[in-house]
């Protein structure tokens, strides 16, 4: 194996990682999007609930 072999194959072996990580630090932010925009939409649904519940007759 002559050094250009050598250093291809070190550079093809080194690119999936590249594209690995960032497709997993992207997945990583979209999840915590997620989560916040979950969040917001439970507080929403709290906040309507409770409102309804204040204007029900007791």
């Amino acid at each position: 194996m002559d050094k250009n072999e050598l250093l291809s194959l070190i550079d093809t072996e080194s690119r999936p990682s590249k594209t690995k990580s960032k497709k997993r630090k992207w997945r990583e932010i979209e999840e915590i999007h997620d989560k916040y925009r979950l969040r917001k939409e439970l507080v929403d649904m709290d906040m309507s609930l409770e409102e309804e519940l204040a204007n029900l007759p007791i």
